[in-house]
């Protein structure tokens, strides 16, 4: 449990909690929202105990036992460490593996029935019995396959950390919180370096995680599938709903609209008593009915609503209209030295489309989309536009554009552009420069400040051709709507590289995959090309002969054929029983490894067998061959089964 107890906190003179009252239970599943600014990162670094409050209290129910992970937002520094070294380090499974050594070498050393020796024997069977809960043995093999959901490549393995980029190692990072399971997981914005397959990947993990999860994201499809409560901090209050994304958007609005109906009520109410007053006020007969309403009046509590900013909308200026076909690439290749990114790539993009460029971390999104944008020249093949294409694009690198010695207002006004100074300061504001914000000089704002500028700047440009390499990476949920809404209602072509799902899925009306250096094409949203992903990764059903097909086809075989059928039939069913055979072998290879491991670990927890510090030593030596031997068997057991599994597939066609 974590309690919140009145918990108060200023800046100078901004406040950012008031009097917050919170009960975090176990195995809560909490997504904390709300506008950027309103304090979300540091009430994560207050239950870490990084800030402290000005008033209240905040407590975790056990705290020497609870431990906590926690993935900050910002990029991070990681020890120059081997990658595998580094989550070993994080979990604490390589300070229990020295911790064993050390002792077993100290235990060789010391007089067995000695009180030292009893001593380094509980400290030696706490560490192996820690050792063996974190499940130590396996521990590599673990690491591995959650680097793996992560986009890692074996060869990543063996790296040193500090040859991997900010964004991945971010993902180490999160890697080595997954693999400690901690009791309590602060995640602030734990998709923003992930792409869509390993957001997927960290979902399905998730959802099986005993503890208890405090998220905060701008990440629509992560909140509704992972949380079943939101918290809302808005106001320096917070407020729960319990249920998902979803959920909270439909109760907040009805919540809205129950308070602006008590609202109208007890204005009503007052204003009847207020009148009762004013008529009787000089009545002596009435004067204690008159005093009677007028304690009434004081005893209403305000009901006094959230002011709603007024709705805030954007529009891009209509462009002149461009030729029906955009943008042609044809036989496009690309590549770095010997690292070959793109290989003969062919598609159009026509007026009006909206198109998503889709695809695992490296898989030449970002190249793809300066190819486009003649930014950057092709290896071969050629990018040719149609007439009258007026073309703008926006990548991670359009905030190094900015001159640094103006001002947000003097930036914004060096585009030639059709509004006027009150809808450029709407855009603004919309943009999250509010105030005197807009007056501070661009060398002063923060990466994401710059960025948010420099995608401004685009909107105001006159084009009919849009591409934009993640432009909603440092956008929270508001803005992202308005600028969602704004794309939606543009009435040029767009090509857009991002890894919001939600944001995609109601914009675009066809997805290009990058996969391989090649290029596969879905016309439809993002939920239509998950959904034409998943059939392509089943057994095709179209290829699955009915039993009236088979009949038809018999009837104008050849003996020949069937015989020749029928030999592939007895090949099958031979490599079906050689296979079914091998599985049952190991899986009583299995059976008996694992009983010899529970034999082992059953030992090491007996105290009499302390006292024989050779043995120990030679059981845990034993334990150790026998993971790896059992890890082995694992593998091979599951290649027998996806073996088997091809078999019945290739059976039934």
């Amino acid at each position: 449990m974590i309690y919140l107890r009145n918990v108060s906190l200023s800046f100078l003179e901004r406040k950012v909690f008031e009097n917050i009252n919170w009960t975090i239970h176990p195995h809560g599943r909490i997504g904390l929202v709300g506008d950027n600014g309103t304090g979300k990162t540091t009430l994560f670094r207050a239950i870490l105990g990084k800030v402290h409050p000005d008033s209240g209290t905040i407590e975790l129910s056990g705290k020497r036992q609870k431990s906590i992970g926690y993935l900050p937002q910002d990029l991070v520094e990681l020890e120059p460490v081997n990658l595998i070294a580094f989550l070993k380090n994080k979990s604490g499974i390589a300070q229990l593996e020295e911790s064993i050594k050390v002792l077993e070498h100290h235990m060789a050393e010391v007089k067995p029935n000695s009180a030292e020796y009893s001593k380094l024997t509980k400290e030696y069977s706490d560490n192996l019995a820690q050792f063996h809960a974190q499940d130590g043995y396996a521990f590599e093999a673990k690491a591995k396959q959650v680097l793996k959901g992560f986009g890692f490549q074996e060869d990543d393995f063996t790296k040193n950390c500090a040859e991997f980029s900010g964004g991945w190692k971010m993902r180490i990072l999160l890697a080595s919180i997954l693999l400690a399971r901690p009791q309590i997981m602060l995640l602030d914005e734990p998709t923003n370096h992930l792409d869509t397959e390993s957001m997927e990947w960290l979902e399905s993990y998730l959802k099986d995680y005993p503890g208890t999860i405090i998220a905060i994201s701008h990440d629509r499809f992560f909140l509704d599938k992972i949380v079943t409560q939101i918290a809302e901090l808005a106001f320096c209050r917070i407020s729960i709903f319990k249920g998902n994304y979803s959920y909270y958007l439909n109760e907040k609005e009805r919540r809205l609209a129950a308070l602006k109906k008590e609202q109208e009520l007890q204005k009503a109410q007052i204003k009847k008593i207020e009148e009762f007053v004013e008529r009787f006020r000089y009545k002596a007969t009435k004067a204690s009915q008159v005093q009677s309403r007028v304690k009434m009046l004081e005893k209403f509590a305000s009901i006094n609503l959230e002011a709603k900013a007024k709705a805030i909308k954007i529009k891009f200026p209509e462009g002149k209209k461009s030729a029906k076909e955009v943008v042609k690439v044809s036989a496009l290749s690309h590549s770095y030295g010997s690292n070959n990114v793109l290989q003969d790539i062919n598609f159009t993009l026509f007026r009006g489309d909206k198109a998503a460029f889709v695809g695992l971390n490296g898989s030449g999104k970002s190249t793809l989309s300066r190819l486009i944008s003649l930014s950057e020249m092709p290896t071969t093949g050629s990018v040719l536009y149609g007439n009258d294409v007026n073309m703008a694009f926006f990548s991670q690198e359009s905030s190094e554009n900015l001159s640094y010695h103006r001002t947000v207002w003097e930036e914004v006004n060096t585009v030639t552009a059709k509004a006027n100074d009150q809808e450029k300061r709407n855009l603004l504001g919309a943009f999250l420069f509010s105030g005197d914000d807009i007056f501070k000089p661009v060398s002063v704002l923060s990466g994401g400040e710059k960025s948010r500028l420099a995608l401004l700047k685009i909107l105001l440009l006159d084009t009919n051709f849009l591409i934009l390499d993640e432009p909603t990476n440092h956008l929270d949920m508001k803005t992202k709507d308005i600028f969602q809404e704004a794309l939606i209602n543009y009435h040029g072509t767009l090509a857009i590289v991002s890894h919001d799902r939600y944001f995609l899925d109601q914009l675009v009306n066809k997805v290009f995959e990058l996969h391989d250096g090649q290029i596969h094409e879905y016309q439809g949203n993002y939920s239509y090309f998950i959904e034409k992903r998943s059939q392509a990764a089943l057994p095709q059903k179209e290829n699955v002969k009915t039993s009236e097909q088979n009949a038809k086809e018999t009837v104008f075989k050849t003996k020949d054929q069937k015989r020749q059928e029928a030999e592939e039939r007895n090949k099958l069913a031979k490599m079906k029983n050689a296979c079914k055979k091998e599985l049952t072998v190991t899986e009583q290879k299995i059976e008996l490894l694992e009983a010899k491991k529970n034999q082992h670990e059953t030992a090491l927890c007996d105290p009499q067998i302390h006292k024989d510090s050779a043995k120990v030593i030679t059981i845990n030596k034993e334990l150790k061959e026998i993971s790896k031997e059992l890890e082995s068997f694992y593998n091979h057991w599951t290649e027998l089964n996806s073996k088997l599994e091809e078999l019945n597939t290739t059976t039934c066609l």
